[in-house]
């Protein structure tokens, strides 16, 4: 029979803390009846209420709003003339956010063109819906190319990174 402790169950919130382990997820909800358990690994969670109705002079932010910078993102990700990329090699937006190649403003960046790098050492972070989720390294080797802006957004299998 489960653990209960203040009517929480302990084993389901062990089970969910597993699949976080299992799946490399950041975080996992589960809602039952009256019960709603949220298990993260990405520190103290941080809950932002949004407006019931947006205003009516709502304006999308400058990333958002200017086409020309997402036209002019895109030959970054191309590979270079004469050059093909082995897709086995790519580091892929795993969602949609904001990309941060240091851990905090002014820090140094977690990696450079030329560093080498082991499996699961984080490469970068994407910020997404005010949580942090560190990219690690798929696998060990060389960062022979970076191909995202330091807070910049980033779509969800966008080429973020090329480790050889």
């Amino acid at each position: 029979m489960a653990e209960k402790k203040s009517g929480i169950d302990q084993a389901l919130i062990r089970d969910l803390a597993n699949i976080l382990n299992d799946t490399d997820l950041t975080e996992i909800e589960v809602e039952q009846e009256d019960l709603r358990i949220r298990v993260s690994r990405a520190g103290t969670p941080q809950y932002v209420q949004a407006p019931i109705a947006a205003p009516a002079a709502y304006a999308a932010p400058a990333a958002y709003a200017a086409p020309a910078s997402a036209a002019a993102a895109a030959p970054a990700a191309a590979a270079p003339a004469g050059k093909t990329r082995n897709p086995d090699n790519v580091v892929s937006a795993p969602m949609v956010g904001t990309a941060y190649l240091a851990p905090a403003p002014g820090s140094a960046a977690f990696i450079q063109v030329g560093s080498v790098v082991k499996e699961g050492q984080t490469l970068l972070i994407i910020e997404a819906m005010k949580t942090m989720n560190q990219i690690p390294a798929p696998k060990s080797g060389t960062v022979t190319e970076i191909l995202v802006q330091d807070g910049r957004p980033v779509e969800y299998g966008e080429a973020l990174v090329v480790v050889e």
